[in-house]
């Protein structure tokens, strides 16, 4: 049987840069079995897991540049914004490390009562299993770092499916990997279809489930997982920001408009729906607008590209569809609203999208800001609280008592004070709530899910 052809093209120009071939059923079935031979036999000592990183980081940091221009061509994120994703790569990897030397158990108090005298009780750590990670295609290396680095840090072999549309830095990263020093087979990436991905994901051999993507996908895969799996899903939001008052108006709004225009707004956080007192409303979406609109759209290859091209042409499709809809059931359009070419859409300020426009209760994954006046702080909480996604949530406010009253009515596993929905360092926690998520993500958080106690008790 002929194998199928993966074609990768460059995100803005759409030329073919890499065809690949696709592991089909067998090669699903062997990577399972290489993985679960693996775990078998034991697990590489803390030492040897800390040298790989340790030269693996140093790799990395010496294809800084490369990776940067593979993160632009495939994934079309602005070469600016894409050296800084490898920045953080890199420093992910540092995470780990130092995570790997915090890896221990603990002494049980045995004599709390009779029935533990003579005994001394103690935990070891122990990896999970087989480690399978399905990703996104928004960051093509530091996603990677996320699922994968966790599993060589804590001794699990890994199989990773990379989006079809970026699987370069995942590929790259793998024989980075193996030249660190990685044991053949601790790390496979999965180029696959859709059925084979979810025999990988499903089989019974896989003792841990990654997912960052589409909710539509995630939780239809979740409860098809084999019995016992444990997993973390990470999905998207339709992120709030409340402005209630900023005396940093100039900062302000450069922050929301790198914040929701950032990688075309393809991030889960990505500033999307602006909620301003209503006698402030239009003032600040003019304002926003003006430094929207002198965006530079382009080729992320581009030095100057400020915001490059979204993923696929169908989502150009699907944003014009939704900016269209939101403008004829009576939102403002401030700037943009335009197709650009096949792949580009203009940075777009609507004002006063109706909450049920798609714009208003979707994630939009584009360059799209909404506006949204309020009467009252109250008003602005319950709609960013009406939705069944909840993710990260901003409130800028120069008066602590409200900034903080807000934080805590806020519905949102983060809330960022006086600052963006965009923000995050790679050793705290980042997870979802309701229909965004499951578990909690973070290198650190990452690592402590994928090892098992193991209590050993000894009478004496």
């Amino acid at each position: 049987m002929t194998k199928k052809i993966l074609i990768i093209k460059q995100a803005y120009t759409e030329q073919v840069i890499k065809k690949l071939e696709m592991h089909d059923a067998q090669s699903v079935e062997n990577m399972l079995n290489t993985a679960s031979n693996l775990h078998k036999k034991g697990y590489l000592p803390a030492y040897q897991r800390l040298e790989i990183l340790q030269k693996l980081a140093n790799l990395v940091t010496d294809e800084h540049e490369s990776f940067a221009q593979l993160i632009a061509n495939e994934g079309g994120k602005p070469l600016k914004d894409a050296r800084i994703e490898v920045t953080r790569a890199i420093d992910g990897i540092h995470i780990a490390i130092a995570g790997i030397r915090n890896i221990k158990g603990e002494q049980i108090p045995m004599d709390l009562t009779q029935a533990g005298m003579q005994r001394l009780a103690f935990t070891v750590m122990e990896p999970i299993g087989v480690v399978v990670a399905v990703s996104a295609f928004n960051h093509p290396l530091n996603l990677i770092i996320h699922q994968v680095v966790p599993a060589i840090a804590t001794g699990c072999p890994v199989i990773v499916k990379p989006a079809e549309v970026t699987p370069l830095c995942a590929l790259r990263f793998a024989q980075l990997a193996i030249k660190a020093g990685l044991p053949e087979g601790y790390l496979q990436v999965a180029l696959t279809d859709r059925e084979n991905s979810e025999k990988l994901v499903t089989d019974s051999r896989v003792a841990f489930f990654s997912f960052i993507g589409s909710a539509q996908v995630g939780w239809v895969l979740k409860s098809k997982l084999a019995p016992g799996v444990r997993c973390a899903l990470e999905h998207g939001g339709v992120a709030p920001l409340i402005f209630d008052e900023c005396s940093d108006m100039d900062g302000f709004i450069a922050g929301v408009v790198k914040a929701g225009f950032y990688h075309a707004g393809q991030v889960c956080v990505s500033v999307q729906r602006v909620f301003v007192p209503k006698n402030k409303a239009k003032e600040i979406a003019k304002k926003i607008a003006n430094v929207a609109s002198q965006l530079i759209v382009g080729d992320a290859i581009d030095e100057v590209t400020d915001v490059g091209p979204l993923i696929l042409p169908k989502e150009v499709d699907r944003v014009e569809a939704w900016v269209n809809q939101a403008i004829a059931e009576g939102a403002t359009l401030i700037t943009g609203g335009k197709r650009i070419n096949s792949v580009s859409y203009e940075p777009t300020v609507l004002l006063n999208p109706s909450n049920h426009s798609k714009v208003s209760n979707q994630e939009i994954f584009g360059p799209v800001i909404c506006i949204y006046d309020y009467f009252d702080i109250s008003e602005a909480i319950e709609v960013a609280n009406s939705l069944e996604v909840s993710f990260q949530a901003s409130i800028f406010s120069d008066n602590i008592t409200t900034a903080m009253n807000s934080a805590k009515a806020l519905s949102a596993s983060a809330v960022m004070i006086n600052d963006y929905t965009t923000f995050r360092v790679d050793w705290t926690p980042f997870a979802g709530r309701k229909h965004s998520g499951y578990g909690v993500g973070g290198i650190n958080h990452t690592m402590h899910d994928m090892l098992e106690h193991k209590m050993i008790v000894i009478k004496h």
